[in-house]
């Protein structure tokens, strides 16, 4: 069986991103699930391969969505959201 090589997310079509199409599109992603977390076990692939300071700063600049906050320490992010940053498509991010 041949081995399918994974590529940097950016050069990636979103659409061949496997388990988050499987997902409704109502869903919430917590932020190791966007940005990956090695150490996890098992390791969680970057959806959007950046450090978690940048992801941040990008979230106070508008460059990346804006949080649902679940609780006074907890926040996730809007799947639909998520999706239309990796297609690049403007206006969406909240």
């Amino acid at each position: 069986m041949a081995m399918k090589t994974t590529l940097p997310v950016d050069a990636r079509p979103a659409s061949e991103i496997t388990g988050v199409y499987s997902l409704p599109r109502c869903s919430l992603l917590r932020l190791p699930q966007i940005i990956g977390d090695p150490k996890a076990k098992p390791p969680i692939p970057a959806l959007i391969p950046v450090a978690r300071s940048t992801w941040f700063a990008g979230v106070k600049d508008g460059r990346f969505p804006k949080p649902v906050k679940l609780g006074p320490r907890t926040a996730a992010w809007r799947l639909e959201d998520i999706l239309a940053l990796i297609n690049g498509q403007d206006g969406e991010a909240k």
